[in-house]
């Protein structure tokens, strides 16, 4: 597996159909936090945007959602969460791709995943990509074909996430802590709660608990063989102060 980071123009995006003109008149950046479904035709993808000014609220945004998905190119959006103090919406959305981009998806052959870092900005867009290497190289070369400009900013076998925590975890676990992760699940207070979550995964409540905290244990075992921590039983005096 190889992982690989280019530097794309933003105009040279724009004109391919892939940026929606306009975008930043009104946003400052996009950043992709996860990718939950890319087929060749269409996209759904977990986004975070930063505003230039003040958000606007969730009841302006629904009343304003036609606009926006004709503005944006947008088949749906969900606005997953509101952060005024950073003026950053998490947004999911659907997006359908142009035929350029279904042509490069079309001969990664489902090989390549997007992954962070993922950033786009007025000037430029930084994109990461995971997977077989032979896949890679031939959408570079297709992109050489094509004379459409980039540059590569970094190229590994390595994926550039630090995953070492992750070894341990099934596929389904990794995805699923991450995305908790990534929508504020962990933080303190929560963000967004176990319901959201299970809702924006197509699972009940009860079955995503279950694989969150087999995940957690897991880490949690993974940190503890790490430092080398002792663990010993509670004394019977220990227990029972606990209880009172």
């Amino acid at each position: 597996m190889q992982s690989v980071t280019l530097e794309f123009r933003t105009e040279d995006l724009a004109l391919l159909g892939v940026i929606p003109p306009g975008l930043f008149d009104k946003y400052e950046e996009v950043e992709l936090l996860e990718t939950l479904r890319l087929e060749e035709g269409w996209r759904l993808q977990l986004l975070r945007v930063r505003r230039r000014g003040p958000l606007r609220t969730a009841v302006e945004l629904e009343r304003e959602s036609r606009r926006i998905r004709a503005m944006y190119g947008l088949e749906s959006f969900e606005l997953v969460e509101r952060r005024p103090r950073t003026r950053d919406y998490i947004l999911l959305v659907r997006q359908r791709n142009p035929e350029r981009l279904r042509r490069w998806l079309s001969l990664a052959g489902g090989e390549i995943s997007p992954t962070a870092p993922f950033r786009l900005t007025p000037e430029k867009l930084i994109a990461s990509f995971h997977g077989e290497e032979r896949a890679l190289r031939r959408v570079l070369k297709r992109l050489d074909r094509e004379e459409f400009p980039y540059r590569v900013v970094r190229a590994s076998g390595r994926p550039q996430v630090p995953d070492a925590a992750s070894a341990s975890l099934t596929p389904l676990q990794a995805q699923l802590v991450a995305r908790a992760w990534l929508l504020g699940y962990y933080t303190v207070p929560r963000r967004v709660t176990l319901t959201r979550l299970a809702r924006q995964s197509g699972r009940s409540a009860t079955a995503l608990g279950k694989i969150l905290r087999r995940a957690e244990g897991r880490l949690v075992a993974r940190w503890l063989t790490a430092e080398g921590t002792a663990l010993e039983p509670p004394s019977p005096e220990s227990a029972l102060s606990h209880e009172a």
